[in-house]
């Protein structure tokens, strides 16, 4: 993936309609590369960058919607940079931090910062944490419809061919990670980290609330949520 040049993509940000815009700022080009194409993969426009030099002029050419910011960064720190983005207000921010980095933590948040993800980090949590910040500032909108499934976020509300699903808070989060997955095999470790946080360790939280979310689902329509035995659970939704 090449690094954004100003002129080489113009336009504003999505602001609520059309594709969401995010930039990434990271200093590792093996990680720029992975979050770029994860997030690319989820069907988002991407440019990234290295570091901070030039960073007012890529938020003038490429307008994101959301920029995904290491902390440690050559030249101007993430929190320097973030002053920058924040001030301009218009981009959302996702800091990447190191793991027992509560510090910098509290001070990306206090500074400004939608959310955080601590490295080393699952890219499934990641691309999960960038659509949840992106709806709640309005970019993404706050319904999904896939296939029989309709995901009301904002509402807390779900159905499967019209009929409600009447999930919990905790299953409609897993819910929703699974359809932004879906296709995909994702681990309990993946579903754990992304749902209940990095710090959650109990992977019998998830498989009780995927047996819970399996017989609604099935409930209401064909099985859809399958088990794939020593790697994890995949959603697999006809036509979607």
């Amino acid at each position: 993936m090449t690094d954004f040049r100003p002129a080489e993509r113009r336009g504003g940000g999505s602001g609520g309609t059309g594709t969401p815009r995010v930039l990434v700022v990271e200093d590792s080009e093996t990680i720029r590369e992975m979050v770029g194409e994860a997030l690319s993969d989820a069907g988002y426009v991407i440019a990234t960058m290295p570091d901070g030099h030039g960073l007012e002029d890529v938020l003038d050419d490429f307008r994101p919607d959301l920029v995904v910011l290491d902390v440690m960064l050559p030249g101007r720190d993430g929190f320097a940079l973030m002053d920058v983005i924040v001030k301009r207000g218009e981009a959302a921010v996702l800091l990447l931090t190191a793991r027992g980095g509560l510090s910098d933590r509290l001070r990306g948040l206090e500074y400004g910062a939608d959310d955080y993800v601590a490295k080393p980090f699952e890219l499934a949590e990641l691309v999960a944490r960038v659509g949840a910040v992106l709806r709640r500032r309005g970019r993404l909108p706050s319904a999904l419809n896939v296939g029989d499934l309709t995901i009301d976020v904002e509402a807390g509300a779900a159905s499967r061919s019209g009929a409600p699903l009447n999930l919990t808070g905790a299953e409609l989060q897993v819910l929703v990670f699974l359809v932004e997955q879906r296709g995909r095999i994702v681990s309990a470790g993946q579903i754990l980290t992304a749902v209940w946080g990095q710090e959650a360790e109990d992977p019998d939280l998830v498989e009780a609330h995927l047996d819970a979310l399996r017989r609604k689902l099935e409930a209401l329509g064909p099985q859809i949520l399958h088990a794939v035995r020593g790697m994890g659970y995949r959603l697999e939704i006809p036509g979607s």
